[in-house]
């Protein structure tokens, strides 16, 4: 909100009084200051603003740090130039930016005040990538204490928990009210006949299932259950869901309220053809579905329960010809995936507990962390690549879901293995999409010849090959000894007498393992080409850019 000159003067004089204050820092604000260095000061003053419960912090320009006298400044003098660096902070930090930048016409000089939210409770703001904040009046690395503080916050303000003021049952959807009375029925069918359920009102059944609170409308239940155009009372966190099509044919879609039904008609949109997985010597073909429903609905319905819904973001969903991406905002919140995958984990905390509860008792995901569990065996049942967690973004969880097969010898061996432990499956599994694999893993992999090669250029073994009838596809990636390479290309030159790079290229490129990649491949020749010639056996006549090989002349 934009501040009369009196009132900016009030505030400034009231800020250099409070001048050992955390949440405010003074520059002179030369016209040259970084953008970077904004950011950063941005990031620092949001996080202490949150740590000290205060609603703003403030970074000012024109005033010098030391003798505490506004000196003025000529930092961007020109009005639309000054506003550009909201977007730019809002770009560095993905989701944050000024509240306001204030212009103060003092006696003075010239003085800038940027307003400063206080970061979201328990959303660190970072720049960058980079958590910053402040130890007096050093700007530096937020502190891991720091930022587990703030992280912490979410456990005592659940955002799903909160009441909705004036919303009714009549903000509901009446079918998701049917749907959520069928799935709480059928969850416990053992506890309660179906008559009993269908008796029950509006009000005891939701209150049963935990997404009301003693009757009262929830934000849980406007997620969950509430009618499109009731969507309204959630703003201004946006409550929805896009699925966007990505490749030659281009289209998308927006999903809101009610999330119960939302989810399915998601799939619907989705081109689920039928894919046919042939072993090698069978007449009959393996027939899959592109897409397993449950296992794209329990990713989704994942999406929905740990979304952080302060960062006002949305759950994508994007499809490309061969594999599903779904996005939601907030960092993995409870541990790692492969805890849940390979270590039985079960989740102490939840970022959305009241709606976790309620998304449970509904029946749409797991409550003791077995869903990512479920998802990666079903995904190896249909003899598919298993699925991808991106967790490279410090805010945001990103789930891969292959929609084909990348190496036919992988699905041809859980089909014919389907004891293969899952550590094994999910490490050849890194194997066949040429993604790093731990020593350890690799070790193990080795001991029961199921991979040969060195890295990076680990492939299936020749017991897997055999096993599998993949022997042809075997020898292709298989590597050969270097000094098969180095005979072929001094065959070469004794038979042609000279060669450029590109003559040589085209004699070993086809010849050459195809785990390799092409710029793997021409690295290969070059440490071919210095091996043999650091040997003395051959010599390049020509220039480093336009080499002319040669055998060397060797002397008696």
């Amino acid at each position: 909100m934009a501040l009369d000159p009196t009132a900016l003067s009030d505030l400034l004089s009231r800020l250099l009084a409070d001048w050992e204050s955390e949440v405010v820092e003074f520059k002179r604000g030369k016209d040259g200051f970084s953008s970077d260095d904004l950011g950063k000061y941005a990031s620092a003053l949001a996080n202490e603003a949150n740590l000290r419960g205060q609603e703003r912090a403030w970074l000012v320009f024109g005033v010098d740090d030391k003798t505490r006298q506004v000196c003025g400044t000529s930092y961007k003098e020109d009005a639309e130039r000054l506003q550009a660096d909201k977007q730019q902070v809002l770009t560095g930090t993905g989701t944050f930016t000024f509240r306001d930048i204030h212009v103060l016409a003092h006696p003075s000089g010239r003085v800038i005040l940027f307003e400063i939210p206080a970061a979201p409770r328990g959303m660190a703001i970072n720049w960058k990538g980079h958590y910053f904040g402040r130890a007096g009046e050093s700007l530096g690395p937020l502190g891991q204490d720091k930022l587990d503080e703030i992280r912490s916050q979410t456990l005592a303000t659940d955002w799903t928990a909160q009441v909705v003021p004036e919303a009714t049952i009549a903000d509901l959807d009446p079918e998701a009210l049917k749907v959520a009375r069928e799935r709480f029925a059928a969850k416990y069918a053992n506890r309660f006949s179906a008559e009993d359920v269908a008796a029950w009102s509006d009000v005891a059944l939701l209150d049963r299932a935990k997404v009301t609170q003693n009757g009262v409308i929830t934000r849980t239940a406007l997620l969950l259950l509430g009618k499109p155009e009731s969507a309204w009372r959630l703003n201004p966190h946006p409550a929805e869901i896009t699925w966007r099509l990505e490749g030659e044919e281009r289209a998308y879609e927006h999903f809101g309220p009610p999330f119960l039904l939302a989810t399915t008609q998601l799939f619907s949109r989705i081109r689920n053809v039928q894919l046919r997985i042939l072993p090698e010597n069978a007449l009959l073909a393996h027939e899959v579905a592109k897409y397993d429903q449950k296992v794209v609905l329990e990713a989704l319905h994942n999406c929905i329960a740990h979304q952080d819904y302060n960062r006002s973001g949305r759950v994508v969903v994007r499809e490309y010809p061969d594999r599903l991406v779904l996005e939601n905002d907030g960092a993995f919140f409870e541990g790692k995936p492969e805890d849940y995958i390979l270590r039985d984990r079960v989740p102490r905390r939840y970022r959305n507990a009241f709606l976790a509860q309620a998304m449970t008792e509904l029946n749409m995901i797991d409550h003791m962390g077995y869903g990512i569990l479920d998802i990666y065996q079903r995904q190896r049942q249909r003899f598919f690549p298993l699925p991808d967690y991106d967790l490279e973004e410090s805010e945001m969880v990103r789930l891969t879901i292959h929609g084909r097969v990348v190496d036919q010898a992988y699905s041809r061996l859980l089909m014919q293995e389907a004891g293969l432990p899952l550590v094994d499956v999910l490490a050849l599994d890194r194997v066949q999409k040429r993604l790093p694999v731990t020593e350890d893993a690799l070790r193990h992999l080795r001991i029961h010849k199921l991979v040969e090669g060195r890295k990076p250029n680990v492939h299936v073994s020749a017991r897997v090959a055999a096993a599998t009838d993949s022997k042809a596809e075997y020898i292709r990636t298989r590597s050969q000894d270097d000094e098969h390479y180095t005979r072929l290309i001094v065959d070469y030159l004794r038979k042609f007498g000279n060669a450029d790079r590109a003559e040589l290229d085209r004699l070993l490129t086809d010849k050459l393992s195809e785990a390799l990649s092409a710029e793997q491949k021409r690295d290969k020749i070059s440490n071919l080409l210095t091996k043999l010639r650091r040997q003395g056996s051959i010599l390049n006549a020509g220039s480093r850019s336009k080499p002319e090989w040669r055998l060397a002349e060797r002397k008696e």
